[in-house]
């Protein structure tokens, strides 16, 4: 059996050699098995791969403490022999990089890629010959690897059932995870609890050991491949398990190919993994070329007013997405600045039960009260964009036999950005084989992977960026394809009008630390009414959702989520008229970036509170979003990101007097006050509160 022992003799033989940052690897031969290290830049996390009886594995330690006890590696093939045992090293190669490069649009302009390279080279011994690489990239922020195969001759077309990798875990760790293989994809409230009691999860999944050090497991650059969930084999042991194609395989591919790289986030505070670039940097560098016409920003639309039953998708007497809604829409976000105009709804397939019927969905004829044309035409004269809309219902199939001719459609009316929906019931989506039968895949699969990427392309040929709902998860193909500019991908604002449980106070504090750790997400904040369901229904025929269905927030903690939430596009997603009725809290709303020269955590824990500070891009102005479950609690906020030579406004939004989100949700207290880098701001946060702030130099 692989055991502890191997690690730490890997420990030994490094601190003997005393390995210096930049050097990466050395050789140890452990018993019989040969072993490899590889350490982060600055020597925190090491990294050990070897051979026991055959079988690959890899371990981590921590400041010099096991943290991955030794973990399998290894590919499984159907009808060819794959790397699962027979196996010894025969090379290893090391690099290191240090590089700074610059994201179009993001949570800070500059990242850091700064790691120590181990790429490990195993043969196999036994049967046909045949040749896989590991290579790992460690950083101080945490570790990636991945699989490489190269072209071989007796490795070519290949189907991959089964991959081996393992996480082994401490077993006293608490966990905060989702269930994967479930109906409703990634939309499930985070449990907390023992790392041993979760049977399969997707990722992020993010962890604290007992000895506090806090670990997160996901996966970046998730192409040609399936997405990864986690499977608990025993106690804090846990396998890569891959989302299969409707026949079983795992994986259809030939060589030459990589696999994903499997991510490891590791942090000594919570916050160490907020200021993480890990799954970004593990990403391939910009393939599109030029894309200043990706625009990050805010935007309106008809969304909201659906999900509490003020409109419908579908046509009837309140049918939302109308020309003269539009037009009303349009002419709001023309008067305060908002980029774009969301309009869901619009094209025919939404009447009846559209949620089993996606092959009813045309995505370029509009309904009768819809003149996507003349919309399109008027906003452009407004400064103002459509943001398009595609429903599909899961039905892949028809969603692909009219993507080019619907891409082509927003392209001519000015749409340049487009929010697209896989709402499927059972997580399954719908494809028709190359003999024209129906099959049914998982969301997650390869077959969605390779359609997402798809629909990205084929939107970048056109200048179009997309935002996908019920999407396959992040894994920083944003850097990629830079017009992959965000995406939802788990409990969102809608939950908060209908959802039985609505978002509980401690979701949006659970999410910094786990979601958002792959990426940008479309949460859709700024409810200004967090009792809709409370309101007299439009139509005596019509019914409000459970009146005990709401916001469970306060006013101020919906400004913090501005900041908190990170997306490149963000919504104001209340109506109008709610605006319209709190102008001072609205206007934080109108002043806030969507796009970042810097992002730091400032403080938190996961599930309990969370504070951001953020730069704007090109600008001198800093933002500050902090929040709390359901309990109040009071946070001290350094202010030491500040320029030493500046004093600063620091306009102020946070919780009134006797706030909090059950009993008295919209008390708000706005106030200015002079600070400097050497200011500490206290914030008292309300029951499922929050505070925003504005922090801008002084005669500004």
């Amino acid at each position: 059996m692989i055991n502890d022992a191997i690690i730490r003799a890997a420990l030994r033989m490094r601190l003997a050699t005393a390995l210096c940052a930049a050097a990466v690897a050395a050789l140890a031969f452990v018993g019989a098995a040969m072993a490899a290290s590889v350490a982060s830049p600055d020597g925190r996390i090491v990294v050990t791969v070897g051979v026991e009886e055959g079988r690959a594995y890899y371990a981590v330690a921590y400041d010099g403490a096991p943290l991955i006890a030794p973990s399998r590696l290894g590919l499984v093939f159907e009808d060819q022999h794959g790397f699962d045992r027979h196996l010894r090293i025969a090379e290893t190669a090391a690099s290191s990089r240090d590089e700074t490069w610059e994201q179009p649009w993001g949570e800070r302009r500059f990242v850091r890629d700064h790691h120590n390279e181990l790429a490990v080279a195993f043969e196999a011994t036994e049967g046909p010959a045949r040749r896989m690489t590991v290579r790992f990239r460690v950083f101080d922020d945490g570790v990636g690897f991945r699989y490489e195969a190269p072209r071989q001759r007796n490795l070519k077309r290949v189907n991959i059932i089964d991959e081996l990798t393992e996480f082994a875990t401490p077993e006293d760790s608490t966990a905060w995870s989702i269930p994967s293989r479930g109906w409703n994809r990634y939309e499930y409230l985070y449990d907390a609890g023992p790392v041993g009691d979760i049977e399969i999860a997707h990722t992020p999944m993010t962890l604290k050991t007992a000895a506090g050090i806090y670990l997160s497991l996901h996966e970046a650059a998730l192409v040609d491949y399936s997405a990864m969930s986690l499977k608990q084999q025993r106690p804090g042991r846990f396998k890569a398990d891959l989302a299969p194609w409707s026949d079983g395989v795992l994986v259809r591919t030939e060589t030459p190919f990589r696999s994903p790289w499997r991510t490891l986030h590791i942090a000594d505070k919570a916050t160490g993994l907020l200021n993480s670039d890990l799954v970004i940097n593990l990403n391939e560098p910009n393939k599109l070329g030029d894309v200043s016409w990706v625009e990050p920003g805010k935007y309106v639309g008809i969304w909201w007013a659906m999900h509490i039953r003020d409109r419908s998708w579908g046509r009837d007497t309140i049918h939302g997405a109308t020309t003269q809604e539009t037009r009303r829409y349009i002419d709001f976000a023309a008067e305060h600045g908002f980029k774009g105009v969301l309009v869901e709804g619009w094209n025919i397939g939404w009447d009846g039960d559209w949620y089993n019927h996606g092959s009813l969905f045309s995505f370029t004829d509009a309904y009768p009260d819809f003149d996507l044309e003349a919309l399109g035409a008027y906003a452009m004269e407004r400064g103002v964009r459509l943001i398009g809309h595609h429903e599909t219902s899961g039905d892949v199939a028809n969603y692909e036999a009219q993507l080019e001719g619907a891409l082509d459609l927003y392209e001519q009316v000015g749409v340049r950005a487009i929010k697209t929906g896989y709402v499927a019931d059972g997580g399954l989506i719908e494809r028709v084989d190359e003999n024209g039968v129906r099959k049914y895949e998982w969301h997650d699969g390869q077959f969605m992977v390779d359609h997402h990427l798809r629909v990205i392309r084929e939107a970048a040929a056109r200048k179009i960026s997309i935002n996908p709902h019920e999407p396959v998860k992040d894994t920083g193909l944003r850097r990629t394809y830079p017009n992959w500019v965000t995406r939802e991908g788990a409990r969102g604002q809608e939950y908060n009008a209908w959802g039985q449980p609505p978002n509980p106070p401690e979701h949006t504090a659970i999410l910094p630390f786990t979601r958002m750790l792959s990426g940008p997400m479309d949460f859709t904040p700024g409810i200004f009414d967090l009792e809709p369901n409370k309101r007299p229904p439009l139509r005596e025929d019509m019914v409000r959702h459970d009146p005990q269905s709401r916001v469970e927030t306060t006013l101020a903690k919906q400004l913090a989520l501005y900041v908190v939430l990170y997306s490149p596009l963000q919504m104001a997603a209340d109506l109008p008229e709610n605006y319209e009725k709190r102008p001072e809290a609205f206007q934080f709303i109108l002043d806030v970036p969507a796009d970042w020269e810097e992002s730091v955590a400032l403080n938190g824990e996961i599930g309990d509170y969370v504070t951001f500070a953020r730069k704007e891009r090109g600008g001198e102005d800093w933002y500050i979003g902090s929040l709390t479950d359901e309990n109040a609690r009071t946070l001290s906020v350094p202010l030491e990101f500040l320029d030493a030579d500046k004093t600063y406004i620091a306009e102020i939004y946070r919780d009134g007097a006797d706030a909090d989100w059950k009993t008295n949700p919209y008390p708000i207290a706005i106030e200015a006050r002079e600070v400097t880098r050497e200011t500490v701001l206290t914030l008292p946060l309300a029951p499922g509160g929050g505070a925003a702030a504005r922090l801008r130099p002084a005669g500004k």
